[in-house]
């Protein structure tokens, strides 16, 4: 098995910013197919699930920032579509932070779980 990518191991651990990419698929998704409607135990789980993060992420200054954020703007879990724009406004808030460009939340339901008009993502 091939494990050099362009002079780069692919097996190695993840840095920062590949973490960062596949936490906020992870999430972006998860809210993407969060209950339009939920249950308190959706709510509570989903609450619990955001709520580890600040705790348990590997990228300690990323964990705090997120931890800041979600007290300066506490999730909105009362539906989907509430925590698809929750997410989308933190995470623009945080590429804000590092100088990265921002994604228009009126797309957040096109990107992570419909897909796009022009049918590019079937």
């Amino acid at each position: 098995m091939d494990q050099l990518k362009l002079g780069k191991r692919t097996d190695c651990p993840s840095d920062s910013e590949e973490l960062g990419r596949h936490t906020w698929t992870f999430l972006h998704s998860t809210a993407a197919y969060y209950p339009k409607k939920p249950t308190e135990q959706q709510k509570s789980s989903i609450l619990d699930l955001i709520g580890s993060l600040p705790v348990l992420y590997p990228c300690k200054i990323c964990a705090n920032d997120l931890e800041d954020q979600i007290k300066e703007s506490p999730p909105r879990v009362q539906s989907r579509e509430h925590l698809e724009q929750w997410f989308c406004e933190i995470h623009n808030q945080i590429n804000r932070k590092l100088g990265k460009e921002e994604f228009n939340c009126k797309f957040v339901s096109k990107r992570w779980r419909d897909g796009w008009d022009d049918g590019s993502c079937d």
